[in-house]
C-alpha cells in the first residue's frame, strides 16, 4: 500500500510539473516567436470594438477629437518666452496628429507633442466663453505619455476672455483662469489644480493652489496608457479631481487652497519696533556661581600615552615611500610635453616595523575640565519672545463665493518637456457631468477596452518586471521550486530499518519468591558473565542470526541454561543492559505461587554455553 501511495503521489507531481511547464512554454514561445504577430492580434482585437468619433449629447463650450486628421481651429504660437536666451525662447515645438503607438483604435487620432527639450504652444478658441454663475464646470481631456516621461508636463491653461487675448502671442505670461493637468519632473509627480484669484480691492490676481492628492501618481506616468483627466467645479465651492473617473481629490475652494482665498482680518504692524530693553533670555548664566580653586583650564583633552614606547626596530630616518626602483621611463614619454619624469613610489620594504618620526598615541587626558563656565538658572527677568503688535489688515476681504472666477474663452496648451510623443485627444468642456461621462463612454472607454485586451499575461508580466529588476528570478525561483520539494519530500517512500530486539520481547517480569542461597547464586554468576565480555559479543552475533531464523520459522528455541536475575519495583536490568550480554536475553510470563519472602519481579536470562 506504502508502494502505490508513493507511485500516486509521484505520478500527480509528474503531471502537474510537465503541465505547467508545457503551459510555460507555449506562452513562451507565443511571446518572442514573432512580435508581428501579436501587432496582428492587436489589430484584430481594435477592428473587433468599433469606434465612432464621440459626439456630445448636450451644451457644450468646446469639443475636439482629431480624428479629422487637421488643426482646424488651433493656432501655433509665435511668441517668446521672456528671460530666457534666444535660442530656447521660441515656442518652435512641433505637433502632429497621429495614432496611438499601442492599443490604436482605427479611426482614432490625438494630438501629439513631437520634440523634446523645446518650447511647445498651441490654443484654440471656445465656441462661447464660459461665465462662472450658476452652472458647473466640467473639464475633461485624455492624456497619455507613449514614452513614459523624465521632465515635463501635460496639463492645459483655460485663457482668460480679456481684451488683449491674441492666440498667436500665447505665451508662459499669458493671463489664464485655471490650469489644471499632470506634470512630472524627477521624482516628484503632480497633479495641478490652480486657479487665479482677483483681490477685490487690489484687483491683483494671486495663484491658489488646491491641495496635492493623497494618491501615488506614478503609476499614472509610467504605465503608457491613456488616462482621463476630469475637473469638476461646482457653483457651491467645491472641487472634484478625477482619474479614470475615479475621484482622486476633492474639497473646498474656501479651505483647501493655498494661500487660502480670504487674507487674515489682522496682521502685524509694520512700523512696530522691538525696545532695546526687551529680555528675550529665558536662562542666563549664574552670577553668584564661582569658578571652583582646583580648576585647571590649562590641561589639554588629550595627552601621550606615557605607557607606550617605540618598537625596536622602527626607523625614524626612513621615507614611507620611496620611487619604485624597477620601473623604468616610458619610451615614448616626451618631457617637452609631459615633464620630467617621476618613477612611481612604492612602500619602503625597508619599514617593517615602522617609518619617520615616531610618536606615541594620544588618550584622553584624566585631568581636563575645560573652560569653567557658571551653570544656567531662570531669567527673573524674561519677557517672552517679542512679537509685533497686531493691526487691522487693511487690504482685508471676505469672499464667501470663490467660484465666480474670470470667465475664459480659449484653452491652450504651454508646455516644455524633455520626453516626445505625449498623446492628447477627446478635450470637452461643458456644464453637465452626464455630457462628460457619455463623452468618455465613446472615446476613453473604447481605448481601455482595447488595452485590457491587449494586457499581457501573467508569466509575460513577471518576465517585463524580472528585466528591470534581476533579483526577482531568485523569488521566482524558490516561489517555483518550494512546492516541489513539499511534495517530494512527502511522497518520497522512508527508508524503514526494521528494529529486531537483541534479545527477546521485555515484557512484565514474573513475580517470583526467591532465597537466599538463590539470590547468592544469582550474583556469582552475573560477575562471572562480566568476566567475558568478549566472548559474549561474539556469542551474540551468532545468537541474533538464531534468533531472526527462529522467529521467522515459528520454531522453538531450546533453552541452553537459564539465569534468573532479581530486580526491585520498576528498576529492571540497568546494569545488564550495560554488561554487553543482554543480546541473549528472552523474557517470559510466568505466574507464581505465594511464598515467604516479599515478592520481586524475577527476569530469566538465557547464557549460551561454551
Amino acid at each position: 500500500m506504502h508502494f502505490q501511495g508513493f507511485r500516486l503521489c509521484l505520478g500527480l507531481l509528474l503531471i502537474s510539473v510537465n503541465a505547467e511547464f508545457m503551459d510555460d512554454g507555449v506562452e513562451m514561445e507565443d511571446f518572442d516567436e514573432n512580435s508581428e504577430e501579436i501587432d496582428v492580434d492587436e489589430d484584430e482585437l481594435s477592428s473587433e470594438i468599433k469606434y465612432k468619433t464621440p459626439q456630445p449629447i448636450g451644451e457644450v463650450y468646446f469639443t475636439e477629437t482629431f480624428d479629422t486628421g487637421r488643426l482646424a481651429g488651433w493656432v501655433l504660437s509665435k511668441a517668446k518666452k521672456d528671460d530666457t536666451d534666444a535660442e530656447i525662447s521660441i515656442y518652435d515645438g512641433r505637433w502632429e496628429i497621429e495614432e496611438l503607438k499601442e492599443n490604436r483604435l482605427p479611426g482614432d487620432r490625438g494630438l501629439v507633442l513631437k520634440s523634446r527639450a523645446k518650447h511647445h504652444a498651441i490654443s484654440a478658441i471656445l465656441s462661447k466663453p464660459f461665465i462662472f454663475a450658476d452652472k458647473p464646470l466640467i473639464v475633461q481631456y485624455e492624456v497619455n505619455f507613449q514614452d513614459g516621461i523624465d521632465c515635463g508636463g501635460a496639463y492645459i491653461k483655460l485663457l482668460a476672455d480679456t481684451d488683449d487675448l491674441n492666440l498667436e502671442n500665447f505665451y508662459d505670461k499669458t493671463s489664464y483662469t485655471i490650469m489644471f493637468g499632470p506634470d512630472k519632473c524627477g521624482e516628484d509627480y503632480k497633479l495641478h489644480f490652480i486657479f487665479r484669484h482677483k483681490h477685490p480691492k487690489t484687483g491683483v490676481f494671486e495663484e491658489k493652489h488646491a491641495k496635492p492628492p493623497d494618491v501615488d501618481l506614478k503609476n499614472f506616468f509610467t504605465d503608457r496608457k491613456t488616462h482621463l483627466y476630469t475637473l469638476v467645479m461646482n457653483p457651491d465651492d467645491t472641487f472634484e479631481i478625477l482619474i479614470d473617473q475615479i475621484v482622486v481629490n476633492k474639497g473646498s475652494l474656501l479651505e483647501d487652497v493655498v494661500p487660502p482665498i480670504n487674507p487674515p482680518k489682522e496682521i502685524e504692524d509694520p512700523s512696530d519696533r522691538k525696545p532695546d530693553d526687551w529680555d528675550e533670555r529665558a536662562k542666563i548664566p549664574d552670577p553668584s556661581a564661582v569658578k571652583p580653586d582646583d580648576w585647571d583650564e590649562s590641561e589639554p583633552a588629550q595627552i601621550e600615552d606615557s605607557s607606550i614606547v617605540k618598537p625596536d626596530g622602527w626607523l625614524d630616518d626612513e621615507p614611507k615611500f620611496i620611487p619604485d626602483p624597477t620601473a623604468e621611463k616610458p619610451n615614448d614619454w616626451n618631457e617637452d610635453m609631459d615633464g620630467e619624469w617621476e618613477a612611481p613610489h612604492i612602500p619602503n620594504p625597508a619599514c617593517r616595523v615602522g617609518c619617520g618620526e615616531w610618536k606615541p598615541p594620544m588618550i584622553d587626558n584624566p585631568k581636563f575640565k575645560g573652560v569653567w563656565r557658571p551653570p544656567m538658572i531662570d531669567n527673573p527677568n524674561y519677557q517672552g519672545i517679542w512679537s509685533p503688535r497686531k493691526i487691522p489688515n487693511p487690504d482685508y476681504f471676505e469672499d464667501d463665493h470663490p467660484f465666480l472666477l474670470t470667465s475664459f474663452r480659449a484653452i491652450g496648451l504651454e508646455l516644455w518637456s524633455m520626453t516626445s510623443d505625449i498623446y492628447f485627444d477627446n478635450f470637452i468642456i461643458c456644464s453637465k457631468k452626464e455630457v462628460a461621462d457619455h463623452w468618455a463612454v465613446d472615446g476613453w472607454s473604447k481605448k481601455i477596452m482595447v488595452a485590457n485586451a491587449n494586457e499581457p499575461g501573467v508569466l509575460k508580466q513577471l518576465m517585463a518586471a524580472a528585466e528591470d529588476r534581476p533579483w526577482l528570478w531568485l523569488i521566482y525561483l524558490v516561489t517555483a521550486g518550494l512546492p516541489v520539494v513539499l511534495i517530494t519530500s512527502f511522497c518520497w517512500p522512508r527508508r524503514v530499518k526494521k528494529k529486531y530486539e537483541d534479545a527477546d520481547y521485555k515484557k512484565t517480569d514474573i513475580c517470583k519468591p526467591q532465597t537466599k542461597g538463590a539470590l547468592e547464586q544469582d550474583v556469582k554468576e552475573e560477575k562471572a558473565a562480566l568476566e567475558k565480555p568478549v566472548e559474549l559479543e561474539e556469542e551474540k552475533k551468532q545468537s541474533d542470526g538464531e534468533i531472526l531464523e527462529k522467529e521467522e520459522n515459528g520454531e522453538a528455541e531450546e533453552e541452553s541454561g537459564e539465569e534468573t536475575e532479581v530486580i526491585g519495583g520498576q528498576e529492571e536490568g540497568d546494569e545488564s543492559d550495560k554488561s554487553g550480554s543482554e543480546g541473549e536475553m528472552k523474557e517470559a510470563d510466568e505466574s507464581t505461587g505465594s511464598g515467604d519472602g516479599p515478592v520481586k519481579s524475577v527476569r530469566k536470562r538465557r547464557v549460551r554455553k561454551d
